[in-house]
């Protein structure tokens, strides 16, 4: 792999990615609005639940679903469609593996915004179609199995992340492949990680919220948490405590 092509690629995703569909989106809907903030109240507590990623959530909080939706789909496009530009243009080599992976950095430190981008879920989702949408489907299929049958919501929404390092390993045995899917990993999880530990520390305070409440906050749906919360199996589980308790 030649390094000049390898930079191009990944500049070519940098820019594309630190493309900030949500203030775009805002400003045009409503300049007032000020989405680099959602503050949320975590049901049956006086917790405050804050995040600051300037994302396609904050996009539905403040501006409503379905701006909320467009956004998620444009964040997909500005990585999907250099991602795959490039692998059309040099499909000799991985160099679009760089390009997916910057277009992740420039969504979450975009260039354009003072570097105070989103978490990146969309955009790596927009990689993915271009590099292996089959390994998306099938991973996505698991995971959402998984957290129906585990109850959790959150294992719904990303396991899939964590179950495409193997399956890039097993299906491609391609080490530059797994290599971009744990960089992505790590990206997303560090960037989350003001958010998962506020969720953390809800434990110890004896803050439990359902999946139905938790589904609500995401925008998966109501019905779906409900559906865990009873017929899940930290639902049985947690029916069976109360018996026994």
């Amino acid at each position: 792999m030649s390094i000049l092509q390898t930079f191009a690629a990944a500049a070519v995703g940098y820019l594309f990615g630190s493309i900030s569909v949500s203030r775009l989106i805002a400003r045009r809907v409503n300049p007032k609005a000020d989405i680099s903030k959602i503050e949320y109240e975590v049901p049956g507590s006086t917790e405050m639940f804050v995040t600051d990623s300037v994302s396609a959530t904050a996009a539905r909080h403040h501006l409503g679903a379905r701006w909320g939706c467009l956004t998620a789909i444009l964040d997909m496009a500005k990585v999907l469609a250099p991602t795959l530009a490039v692998r059309l243009l040099w499909p000799e080599a991985p160099y679009y593996l760089a390009t997916a992976a910057f277009g992740l950095v420039g969504h979450d430190w975009p260039l354009f915004a003072r570097f105070k981008g989103g978490r990146g879920e969309s955009p790596i989702i927009g990689g993915l179609l271009a590099i292996d949408p089959l390994g998306l489907l099938v991973t996505t299929v698991a995971s959402s199995v998984t957290g129906i049958v585990v109850g959790h919501i959150l294992v719904f929404r990303w396991a899939w992340l964590l179950l495409l390092i193997p399956w890039f390993w097993f299906r491609l045995h391609s080490w530059p492949h797994v290599v971009y899917m744990v960089i992505c990993n790590i990206i997303y999880w560090y960037t989350m990680s003001p958010e998962l530990i506020q969720y953390a520390r809800m434990g110890p305070k004896g803050i439990s919220p359902t999946q139905e409440e938790i589904a609500d906050f995401f925008a998966m749906g109501k019905p779906l948490g409900r559906l865990m919360d009873r017929y899940s199996i930290l639902a049985f589980i947690g029916r069976l405590r109360k018996k026994t308790g």
